[in-house]
């Protein structure tokens, strides 16, 4: 499984340097974050061992076991998945960068779990670009007014902005959605709203990464071409 990991590693760096030096971007203008849900420890050790080092858990819980249980001060975890408001207090705990912030609710209760830890807690809005139903998010019309309640906020930090577009069987199709996502950004780091980083994009998964980072990604979510097919 090693082997087979370290060449999956490779494969994807090489491939986002491909894509960096498309579009004329460098090598430091993206993130690489291993999706490890439903992982196992182990494998995740293997994953250190090939170079990872950034991980994005799904699930409080679960999370929380491994990260005991790998306990790697080298290693920085990032919350993606649905984030409920009793869980704000074990995110906070656990995570570096929680990309997945879609209230206020949220980011007050955040904001007062950080403040318990002494932290200021990294967070990124989570738009809901392709208005699905199905999907958590602000709507694109309220995220800057989101912004703006959330800056007021001593313990929490807005870093950017994160998406989870709609699937097509086409990456071309994405890039619309990830357009969309960049000048929401863009529109809200020109408003200079203090205590608001605009510099992080999350956009861009196993199948239309390529695409996210053309488009301005920073920060990219690979679990697939990394650990495989979930179980």
């Amino acid at each position: 499984m090693n082997s087979i990991l370290q060449k999956r590693v490779d494969d994807i760096r090489n491939r986002i340097q491909n894509a960096l030096c498309s579009c004329g971007r460098r090598s430091d203008d993206i993130t690489l974050i291993a999706v490890s849900k439903t992982v196992p420890a182990e494998t995740i050790k293997a994953g250190i061992h090939s170079g990872l080092s950034i991980f994005g858990e799904n699930y409080i819980q679960e999370a929380k076991q491994k990260i005991d249980t790998i306990a790697d001060p080298s290693v920085t975890w990032h919350f993606i998945g649905h984030l409920q408001s009793n869980k704000a207090k074990y995110a906070v705990r656990l995570f570096d960068l929680i990309h997945t912030v879609d209230s206020l609710k949220l980011a007050a209760e955040l904001d007062r779990q950080a403040q318990k830890n002494n932290k200021l807690q990294n967070i990124l809005l989570q738009v809901n670009v392709g208005m699905e139903a199905s999907k958590s998010g602000v709507s694109p019309n309220d995220v800057l007014d989101l912004t703006r309640s959330i800056s007021c906020l001593n313990h929490v930090k807005i870093k950017g902005l994160m998406t989870i577009p709609p699937v097509y069987n086409s990456p071309e199709r994405v890039a619309p959605y990830f357009q969309n996502l960049r000048k929401l950004r863009d529109m809200i780091r020109e408003e200079n709203i203090p205590n608001v980083e605009m510099n992080e994009l999350s956009m861009g998964m196993t199948g239309d990464f390529e695409v996210a980072i053309r488009e301005g990604a920073t920060l990219i979510r690979i679990g697939t071409a990394i650990f495989g097919e979930r179980e």
